[in-house]
């Protein structure tokens, strides 16, 4: 057999099962007798006017009727290329906007918590990008918003909707790799610009937060379990300050997580997860393509270079629409959002820690 590539792009008679129960999970979100959910934009991120817009405007489920800036020019030049009907030049003119009931926040980190907090006390349900907080103590202040308003407010993991990490984690429950000891990622990029937000160490900047929230979301979620302690070695950028290179090593009670991320290294990306008899590796697994087929590799080891290893395609699907589908659900009130706050919270406390440990050089609990 050949590449990891050419592998995933050989999926034999074994992965019938696989692609069936694919389908089912891929069907439109039970909301046909639904009216659409109405969708505000809360500013004009790249990540927003490039994936997540177009993606949700796909869905039947969704109607994204208003988009906002601090600048108008921006507002209108962002409505007027996707099509969205209302243009605002203030974010809180969005939020009075009473024909919005739901809220997507892709603005600069510091800024997540306060207006996600705003949107709530508005009566809009809020998916805000990740990361969620700067912290775990900011992001906890959003609990009682929640509770108290009886909004729905997530953090925009994509990743959790794709079907093949719903896959990865139904193998393991099938005992596809015997018992899951330990998972393993990397995701990196090149990108060095000192305007860039990401290059902002008061606003949240750094790779860890940005790209290493991935493979500790995922990993948490694989393992069903918090890790009980972390230890980190961080590589800061001398003259932004922001940490360009981490590593990180989470202990759970069931195994161990490692994973390492940069902003300033060669774009990779890539996740194993190894068991007692077998392992998975995911090619693409935090930015798949909304165009074109990806799969899984499930191996049992009996042979080197991944010769022993089954291919398992997944038709194209884009996750940005499914995350959107899953959240437009839980505000109908069918099925329940794809990261519940008190897992943010859980995600954002590992952060915490792997920074308190590169600080102290020592393992730290993320439940200290």
């Amino acid at each position: 057999m050949g590449s990891l590539d050419t592998e995933i792009c050989r999926a034999g008679a074994r992965d019938t099962k696989l692609k069936v129960m694919e389908k089912k999970r891929n069907a439109p979100p039970p909301l046909e007798n639904e009216a659409p959910v109405r969708w505000g934009i809360l500013g004009t991120a790249n990540i927003a006017l490039r994936k997540v817009v177009p993606a949700m405007q796909r869905s039947p489920h969704i109607e994204v009727v208003a988009i906002a800036s601090r600048e108008a020019r921006k507002a209108r030049a962002a409505a007027h290329s996707l099509g969205i009907p209302r243009a605002y030049a203030t974010y809180e003119a969005l939020l009075a906007d009473k024909d919005i009931e739901a809220i997507y926040n892709p603005l600069p980190n510091h800024l997540h918590v306060p207006y996600s907090i705003k949107a709530a006390e508005a009566g809009k349900h809020v998916l805000c990008e990740k990361p969620l907080a700067l912290t775990a103590d900011e992001a906890r202040t959003l609990l009682d918003v929640r509770d108290r308003t009886g909004v729905q407010i997530a953090e925009a993991f994509m990743v959790r909707a794709h079907p093949q990490w719903a896959a990865v984690r139904e193998l393991i429950a099938e005992g596809r790799i015997g018992d899951l000891k330990l998972v393993a990622g990397h995701f990196s990029y090149f990108r060095r610009d000192p305007a860039d937000i990401r290059s902002k160490v008061q606003w949240g900047g750094g790779a860890l937060m940005d790209v290493g929230c991935y493979p500790i979301t995922l990993s948490r979620w694989l393992f069903g379990e918090e890790p009980t302690r972390v230890v980190a070695a961080v590589e800061r950028d001398a003259e932004l300050r922001i940490d360009h290179l981490v590593s990180g090593l989470l202990e759970f009670p069931s195994g161990q997580a490692t994973f390492s991320c940069a902003g300033q290294l060669v774009p990779h990306q890539r996740m194993q997860v190894f068991g007692t008899q077998g392992r998975i590796e995911v090619a693409i697994p935090f930015n798949a393509p909304p165009d074109g087929e990806c799969g899984i590799l499930l191996d049992d080891g009996s042979g080197l270079a991944g010769v022993s290893a089954e291919a398992i395609t997944f038709p194209a699907v884009d996750q940005y629409r499914l995350q959107g589908d899953r959240f437009s659900e839980a505000v109908r009130g069918v099925g329940s959002v794809l990261v519940s706050l008190e897992d943010s919270i859980a995600n954002m406390a590992v952060i915490d820690a792997l920074f308190r440990s590169a600080q102290s050089g020592r393992w730290e609990s993320p439940g200290a």
